[in-house]
């Protein structure tokens, strides 16, 4: 949620960004938000002149009593002032609640170096990394050749679960857990700490980290109950604080959370019919940090300059881009996408998605910061961004590392955790 007096004192800075995002719906929003924020105010300033004139005429007409006057005109008009106050303060609440409902669907404001365009084709490339590797005409797409190894089952998963699950058996489940160890060992490194968070998460906290309106069409609900199966450990990983004041000292906060992640979204054609890259279910090493405003860009960098490492040490090319404003979302004020290279497929795909999400997530949690002892109103400012989402690597692994004999080489880094395997062949036992 963006800051309400930002929306005060620089309305037109607020209507030209929100502009960027070429949503019409944002800009009326805005005008809501600001509408019933004035007229919040103004009851707020009517409801203060009633208390005071409620307290005058108490005072009046106990100095009355004393002086032995009589007081059944002050007290006709003082028992008015009760019922006008209730009336102005049940006004003040719904406009309160009309201005915040309005500022919980405006998105967050954008960075100026966020690049201007419609959709994911606008996006600005701002690194590469490696050699993309050239078309073989013996390359499996990665689900067809997982299935030769007799490593995933789609069509059993399909039956007892529907389309969009998978069985991983045998070496490459071993595959996915060296990698999400890979990747803990890497933040490790880097001063974060460990947490798998809970994989559900009740609405309210939901809400304060995503824009659910938005968002709950590709989250799965529990029937009965107010938890939704969490689509990424960004989510309560954000909510951990809720309410809380951080104490200003301990920032930056680093996490690496490990979760399992489910979303009702997938792929729709190509590749991603049989295949592990877009899935309903698929674990992932996620980084989130807690820090003051100031730190936040450089934060930034932090997250994504470890996202490449994984993808170095992996010895994947790939490259990153700034995505434009059409792309962007609404939470974060900045993103980078890094986009693997996948061989068999000749293209560029994403795995790793890398946000600023500025003081928006933390403002709608009701997260502060302040020195122990003294609370402040300044509200931090959170980041999140993928370190590894396994299903996704492997299925780069594979399309890179497959051999012509329809062996996958295991990357070089993965081969301590694995034993010293060097391969995923059919037949082959996990070390």
């Amino acid at each position: 949620m963006i800051d309400v007096e930002i929306l005060r004192n620089a309305p037109e800075k607020v209507e030209e960004n929100l502009a960027r995002r070429r949503n019409p719906e944002y800009l009326r929003l805005l005008v809501v938000a600001r509408e019933n924020d004035t007229a919040w105010r103004a009851a707020l300033r009517e409801a203060d002149a009633l208390r005071r004139r409620r307290n005058e005429l108490s005072q009046r007409i106990a100095e009355a009593r004393t002086a032995g006057r009589a007081t059944t005109e002050l007290e006709a008009t003082a028992k008015a002032v009760p019922e006008e106050l209730k009336r102005v303060e049940r006004r003040e609440a719904e406009l309160r609640e009309a201005r915040d409902a309005a500022l919980r669907r405006l998105p967050n404001l954008l960075d100026d170096s966020v690049p201007y365009g419609k959709d994911d084709s606008d996006n600005v490339v701002v690194a590469t990394w490696g050699e993309p590797t050239p078309a073989e005409e013996w390359r499996k797409p990665h689900g067809e050749a997982l299935e030769a190894l007799g490593m995933v089952e789609f069509e059993r998963a399909r039956r007892v679960s529907g389309a969009g699950f998978y069985y991983l058996r045998g070496t490459v489940v071993l595959l996915d857990l060296a990698l999400q160890r890979m990747a803990l060992d890497l933040l490790l490194e880097r001063g974060f700490e460990p947490a798998i968070p809970p994989f559900l998460l009740r609405r309210t906290p939901y809400e304060g980290v995503v824009d659910l309106a938005d968002f709950e069409n590709v989250m799965y609900k529990i029937d009965g109950d107010d938890l939704y199966l969490i689509a990424t450990a960004e989510h309560p990983l954000a909510a951990l604080y809720q309410g809380e004041i951080l104490d200003e000292q301990r920032l930056p906060i680093r996490l690496a959370g490990l979760s399992a992640c489910f979303r009702q979204e997938i792929g729709g054609h190509g590749v991603d019919q049989k295949g592990i890259f877009r899935v309903h279910q698929f674990t992932k090493v996620e980084q989130f940090v807690y820090c003051r405003p100031e730190d936040s860009s450089r934060m930034h960098e932090e997250l994504r300059a470890n996202a490449e490492e994984v993808f170095r040490r992996l010895q994947i090319p790939y490259r990153v881009v700034n995505v434009c404003t059409g792309d962007v979302g609404t939470i974060a004020a900045k993103k980078y996408d890094l986009e693997a290279w996948f061989a068999r497929q000749q293209a560029y795909r994403e795995v790793v998605s890398c946000s600023n999400c500025t003081d928006y997530q933390a403002r709608r949690l009701g997260i502060r910061m302040g020195k122990a002892g003294r609370p402040g109103k300044v509200v931090p400012h959170t980041l999140n961004s993928t370190a590894v989402a396994t299903s996704r690597a492997v299925a780069a692994i594979v399309e890179q590392y497959q051999r012509p004999d329809g062996s996958v080489e295991v990357p070089k880094v993965l081969r301590p955790y694995l034993g010293g395997l060097d391969s995923l062949r059919a037949g082959a036992s996990p070390p």
